[in-house]
């Protein structure tokens, strides 16, 4: 499968630099896991990808660092199908989905105050609580 992957408009891994190996899947299946190799391992080296300027890759290894290996490259597995077609699919789309979110760029926070009327809500819930938790003590328990 040597068909480029569209992750979003204007970025498109070429086919060749996605590798693909198959193996054999592990958990219950009887027999037919020991002969088939419907796992799907997808491997695709960012550092030296064609595809991604400067910026894109520098965003895409800080925010994948955790899931790079030591030689730089993102390793997926998918055995979630009897078929290996069907997880070479799913590893696809996830590597997609993956890229997709590493991408966004993410707001930062803007500290804000809580508004007076919340600060009262919040004392009136607590004396409501405090008063409904003192209506359940026993009277003479101290005496």
């Amino acid at each position: 499968m040597k068909e480029p992957l569209h992750v979003t408009g204007r970025l498109i891994i070429p086919g060749h630099e996605l590798d693909y190996s198959a193996s054999r899947t592990s958990g219950p299946g009887g027999q037919a896991t020991n002969k088939t190799s419907s796992r799907v391992t997808l491997k695709w080296n960012l550092a030296e990808s064609e595809a991604l300027n400067e910026t894109t890759r520098s965003r895409l290894l800080k925010n994948l660092a955790s899931r790079l290996d030591q030689n730089g490259y993102l390793q997926l597995h998918s055995d979630l199908s009897r078929s290996q077609l069907k997880n070479k699919l799913d590893t696809r789309q996830r590597l997609a989905e993956l890229i997709r979110n590493a991408l966004t760029v993410r707001r930062t926070r803007r500290a804000t105050k809580p508004t007076k009327g919340s600060k009262e809500r919040r004392l009136t819930s607590k004396k409501k609580h405090s008063a409904k938790k003192s209506m359940r003590r026993n009277p003479n328990r101290y005496d």
